[in-house]
């Protein structure tokens, strides 16, 4: 049975397939229909912005979909190529300077078939986690500043001038500023049709095919007035037929070089299809997500990608959420679009002949658009200073410096924040609630009682080597406002752990601190700190008694002994008499 369930959880496929409800064919049907529909332009203008033929986007959204619906746990999630993952792959195939387009798909099918690698590994070994390290302000900021990057790639085909590649804002800009004059006013107004078809389509219907509808029409209007005599760039002859099998690369040196780009298509990747599927799956409740499945089932499409002539695939946004309204209940309708997509590259890609390039430039540049995100910075600004600045330096990063750097940066970015912050954490001075046994900040709190000779801290977070230095300094500063200072009580509730560095230095302050005449207790320790607390045998320095449930123990433990002292001295001072 144990093993069963195993299997099922390898092969998702295994616990919705044999289930499967009749009652969610015509959900599944026509999302499957209408998502196929999407993907024929959308894989094709991804393709292109990737520097492949159209083809190829083509083959990207047929065995990888399979692989995906057999080893994915979301059943809604739309996969194939996306425009991030397709300027990451220009880009990083562009460091190897291909000298043909054959070397060129060679790299495209290494890339897949790395990040393919990187992503099931690590599913396989639980690693799904890793996706944290980015965190939303520094994603916000790397993908803004990616969408503007990939807009501006396409405004070649949208104007048909000459553009240098590059992934530099400035640099596109200033290439767009010198060649302006040369725009091809045809090209331009199909390009303009398209993006109004597309984007405002939908208000249609949701159903509403738009993209295709701005497909068919561009070449009826191309094929009706001849406009290739007029200068409009076409697509030209698209192959027929299946893709074949194709393998990767497995020079050293060309993985090497490829593998930074593969791991940061494998996390943005990723997070970007994690981030999609978990907003799905909320409004469904049918079914569970897993992580590290689903770097399995990514990784697995892949794979299907290198070996059958595709390029790096992930779960898109505007595909899958078109999915979800369009009634999918399950990945048989992914199945459904890969039939459609199979019938097409069959019997109908000789009707794509006349597709003006200013098309697929149009589905891009609206595409990437819905990414562009204003409201999140605003909210920042009013809101979180610290965030707000990690977003802006990293798109200005990627802005400038190129999609790779930017990514990495973002990532050194949380890094740097997450240890900043817990290397600082948050400490208070307590008092007590006035006839109570609480206790609260005294700078957040009016009218707390204190004691002139009594100190009680709160620590909100480990104490670990990062962060002993700055709790130490804090506490001395608190310690010499207080001259008439007795005891200090440690408020250990909000202490999640302690490693070897903390208690060394812990036990070093406390037998300092005794020297001076400040004797220390600590209250409130959970199980795993108080483990720690009797490994170190911190009895010695606090006393066998200098653990308490609470500050309310501690404080009343105290005031009784020198409630006690003051008695004894009364008798000595009366019996002298």
């Amino acid at each position: 049975m144990q093993f069963a369930q195993k299997i099922k959880s390898f092969f998702p496929i295994l616990e919705w397939l044999p289930n499967y409800s009749k009652s969610n064919i015509n959900g599944d049907l026509s999302a499957g229909i209408t998502v196929g529909i999407m993907l024929i332009p959308q894989g094709m203008a991804y393709a292109m912005l990737a520097g492949l033929d159209p083809i190829h986007g083509l083959y990207a959204v047929t065995v990888p979909l399979i692989l995906y619906a057999i080893f994915g746990t979301s059943r809604q999630l739309a996969v194939g190529p996306v425009a991030m993952v397709s300027l990451l792959t220009a880009a990083g195939i562009g460091a190897l300077n291909p000298s043909s387009a054959q070397e060129y798909l060679l790299y495209a099918l290494t890339l897949a078939f790395l990040v393919g690698l990187i992503q099931f590994l690590m599913g396989l070994f639980r690693f799904g986690f890793v996706v944290n390290f980015l965190s939303h302000p520094v994603i916000n900021g790397f993908t803004s500043a990616a969408a503007i990057i990939i807009g501006l790639s396409q405004i070649k085909h949208l104007f048909k001038i000459d553009l240098p590649r590059s992934e530099h804002v400035h640099e596109m800009l200033f290439a767009i500023f010198q060649n302006i004059g040369d725009i091809h006013w045809i090209t331009f107004g199909i390009g303009l049709m398209g993006i109004i078809i597309i984007k405002f389509g939908k208000k249609i219907h949701k159903a509403f095919p738009a993209p295709l509808v701005a497909v068919v029409l561009g070449i009826l209007l191309v094929w009706g007035l001849d406009l290739t005599n007029s200068g409009v760039a076409i697509l030209g002859a698209v192959p027929s037929g299946l893709p074949g099998l194709s393998s990767p690369s497995f020079d050293w040196s060309v993985w090497s070089t490829l593998l930074p780009i593969a791991i940061t298509i494998s996390l943005v990747g990723f997070a970007e299809s994690f981030a999609v599927a978990k907003t799905i799956q909320s409004k469904h409740k049918d079914y569970k997500l897993d992580a590290n499945q689903e770097l399995v089932g990514l990784g697995m499409a892949n794979f299907g990608a290198a070996f059958f002539q595709g390029y790096p695939v992930t779960g898109g946004f505007s595909r899958t959420a078109v999915n979800d309204q369009a009634g999918a209940k399950t990945a048989l309708s992914s199945i459904i679009s890969v039939v459609l997509i199979v019938l097409t590259l069959l019997f109908f890609t000789s009707l794509f002949f006349n597709l003006p390039n200013a098309i697929l430039a149009a589905v891009v540049l609206v595409a990437v658009s819905s990414l562009i995100d204003l409201k999140t910075p605003k909210q920042l600004w009013k809101k979180d200073k610290t965030d707000f600045i990690m977003l802006m330096a990293t798109f200005l990063i990627t802005a400038t410096l190129g999609i790779e750097v930017g990514i990495i940066s973002g990532m050194v970015l949380s890094l740097g924040a997450m240890i900043y912050k817990a290397s600082n954490p948050h400490m208070a001075q307590l008092g007590r609630v006035p006839g109570t046994n609480h206790f609260r900040n005294i700078e957040r709190f009016s009218n707390l009682e204190t004691n002139d000779d009594v100190l009680i801290i709160r620590i909100d977070g480990p104490i670990y080597f990062a962060n002993v230095a700055f709790i130490h300094k804090k506490i001395q500063a608190w310690i010499q406002e207080k001259p008439e200072l007795k005891l200090i009580i440690f408020n250990f509730e909000s202490v999640t752990s302690m490693d070897s560095s903390g208690a060394h230095e812990l036990e070093d302050w406390i037998n300092d601190w005794k020297k001076q005449g400040i004797n220390t207790c600590i209250s409130g320790a959970r199980g795993p700190v108080r483990d720690v607390l009797m490994r170190w045998e911190f009895t010695a320095c606090i006393g066998e008694s200098g653990l308490y449930i609470d500050d309310a123990a501690a404080l009343n433990a105290y005031h009784q002994v020198n409630t006690d002292v003051n008695e004894a001295m009364k008798k000595i001072a009366f019996q002298s008499k």
